[in-house]
């Protein structure tokens, strides 16, 4: 005899074990009611207070965090919707040529004569447009789009001031710099915590069960076992990915990151033995959030270019741009030949001695190229590409490709589109959790009651140390957190009050 759903889920909810049944009655219990005092329950506990705090700080930055990268993710489909009209051209009969690419950057500069040219992006298709990026004298950055085979300007846009722009640039520093960087990186490693502790509360403690353990428990009347269920459930399947997201982000934050580089990120001496090289390294040219070279050529030496001549190139920011110089076709046309695929774009030089810079970021990281070339020569100076990168440098480009769903295609976009809905849901559930579980008239944070006595240091000790050692910012935050809760949150009435 067939059973109907409702029966099926309420043998699901009869066949749960004792260890299922003592989630169900966590899922129902207040925050601040104190558990049995044994010493698992102390241990689970101390967890749960752990990813209480780590969720307060973290469920703000993580919707921002999500919000933005779906944005970003779908930059391509969006900058198709948005500039059509900018990005799309005629392609011209077969036996036109397009236009010399000096040709086309002066185009631009006759529309903004007292700019100075930063980069040059060559169309990427027959149909596609011409890409030159000027910097006006109030520091405001306009890509300018030209037809590459009339030159006509087909019209700019403020590359500061878009909505993909504007989603990249909250992504890494939340649009207050430096800071918003740190802040960023901080939260995504307490985002960790949250999914190693979150996975601990999850487990089952004796055998695994299907209802609250791998089917959330919807048709539940016990909203607090619906919101329990409909968070740790999603959390679970999601760990991976969100887990995923987090470290291959982390290369690019500005400490964390910096020092990652710095220790896997070098090339070895030798291969700049016959190169004259500055102290600036090629990773400067990130600037703001943009990412024009890849992270494995960061830190690649910035060469220098000789001084025989006085090339009309050189970007001023003092003075116009008026001309242009075949050097500047001859450097184009030396990256087509050295392998460069399509949508590589060029930065001008910036100084004297400053140098074309290459870089191809396709979707395909095997493909990545960064090359140097003489601004007054237009020799190839440096080159570098993934047959160059390490392993470790490998690993973070692949992560970083996949990342921002462009290794292999749109199914790479709906995995990480999944990943940020799940992070959106977690947060969500994890707040209406905290709110609905809040002790009503016991303190504005309702926060877990501390264990009844502190354990043995030899556990927590040791988290401390591995999250110091493999992320700074988390183990001295985590010391602080630790030594605010123990001598000051339980130690003043006032505060035990405020915190419930």
């Amino acid at each position: 005899m067939r059973q109907t759903l409702s029966e099926v889920l309420t043998t699901l909810e009869k066949d749960m074990v004792p260890s299922d049944l003592q989630q169900t009655v966590d899922a129902a219990r207040p925050l601040t009611e104190t558990p049995p005092n044994t010493a698992r329950n102390r241990f689970y506990s101390s967890v749960w207070r752990w990813h209480f705090y780590a969720g307060l700080f973290v469920i703000p930055f993580m919707l921002i965090l999500a919000a933005t990268g779906i944005i970003y993710l779908f930059k391509p489909q969006l900058d198709v919707a948005m500039y059509r009209n900018l990005l799309f051209v005629q392609p011209a009969a077969a036996d036109v040529a397009p236009l010399p690419y000096s040709q086309q950057v002066q185009a631009a500069q006759s529309v903004y004569p007292d700019a100075t040219v930063t980069k040059f992006l060559p169309s990427l298709a027959a149909e596609r447009s011409a890409e030159v990026i000027v910097e006006t004298a109030d520091a405001k950055s306009f890509a300018v789009f030209v037809d590459p085979y009339t030159g006509g300007v087909l019209g700019e846009r403020d590359e500061e001031r878009n909505l993909q722009a504007i989603a990249r640039k909250i992504h890494g520093d939340l649009l207050i710099g430096d800071w918003g960087d740190y802040i960023i990186e901080l939260a995504a490693c307490w985002a960790l915590v949250l999914l190693i502790s979150g996975v601990y509360l999850w487990f089952p403690r004796k055998r695994l069960a299907l209802a609250g353990t791998l089917i959330p428990r919807l048709w539940s009347k016990n909203k607090r076992i619906f919101w329990r269920d409909l968070h740790a459930v999603p959390g679970v399947y999601g760990t991976l990915l969100i887990g995923f997201l987090i470290l291959t982000g982390l290369p690019w934050t500005g400490f964390w990151g910096d020092t990652f580089a710095q220790v896997w990120g070098r090339f070895p001496a030798q291969m700049w033995d016959d190169v004259p090289q500055s102290t600036v390294v090629t990773g400067t040219l990130n600037q703001q959030g943009e990412l024009f070279v890849p992270w494995a050529a960061e830190q690649m030496p910035m060469s220098v270019s000789s001084l025989p001549y006085q090339a009309s190139l050189v970007a001023d920011r003092d003075e116009a741009m008026t001309d242009t110089s075949a050097v500047f076709d001859q450097v184009v046309a030396l990256a087509i030949q050295e392998g460069a695929p399509a949508g590589f774009s060029i930065a001008f030089p910036q100084e004297e001695t400053g140098v074309y810079t290459v870089s191809a970021f396709p979707n395909d990281p095997k493909q990545e190229v960064t090359m140097h070339m003489d601004q007054y020569s237009g020799e190839l100076l440096a080159s570098v590409g993934w047959q160059d990168y390490g392993l470790v440098p490998k690993a973070v480009e692949l992560g970083i490709s996949i990342h921002m769903g462009k290794y292999f295609g749109i199914a790479n976009q709906l995995l990480m589109l999944f990943a940020a809905l799940v992070t959106m849901l977690l947060s969500v559930t994890g707040a209406v959790m905290w709110w609905r579980r809040r002790p009503q008239g016991n303190g504005i944070v309702g926060a877990p009651p501390m264990p009844p006595y502190v354990q043995h240091w030899k556990v927590p000790l040791a988290i401390v140390a591995v999250l110091g050692l493999l992320f700074p910012l988390v183990g001295l935050s985590l010391v602080f957190v630790l030594l605010l809760d123990y001598f000051v949150l339980s130690r003043f009435a006032w505060l035990r009050r405020v915190f419930g």
